[in-house]
């Protein structure tokens, strides 16, 4: 069995955002550096940093005080991916919610997706 590294750190997020922790630690990887930088762009964690003063590389996100619960939906999975054409790709919580899409251009939201008429695989909805 594989684990599956996205769906790690959404979950990593989430459960330290409702056990109302200030940071949490997860182990680094570039898309994972990509997806919590875009989180943190758009306001639902304060900050991310890379560690790499330890044998493994981490990354470092810092939550919001006082943030509510992320509501995060692993669309894509490891068993069944998930593509969408450029006209696939739907507006989250009417705008409020984020899409975030691996394209040939890098990881990016569904609405930058959309300005540069690119689909991907649809790697997760937050909200």
């Amino acid at each position: 069995m594989h684990t599956d590294p996205i769906a790690d750190l959404l979950i990593r997020i989430k459960n330290a955002m409702k056990a109302r922790h200030s940071t949490v630690n997860v182990p680094y990887s570039k898309i994972k550096e990509n997806m919590a930088n875009i989180i943190a762009k758009h306001g639902f964690v304060e900050k991310v940093e890379k560690i790499s003063d330890k044998q493994f590389p981490e990354l470092k996100i810092t939550l919001k005080e006082g943030a509510h619960e992320l509501s995060v939906k692993r669309v894509s999975k490891l068993g069944q991916r998930i593509y969408v054409g450029k006209d696939e790709i739907k507006k989250v919580k009417s705008g409020f919610g984020i899409a975030i899409i691996s394209t040939s251009k890098g990881v990016m939201t569904g609405e930058e997706a959309r300005k540069l008429n690119i689909g991907g695989e649809l790697l997760c909805e937050i909200r």
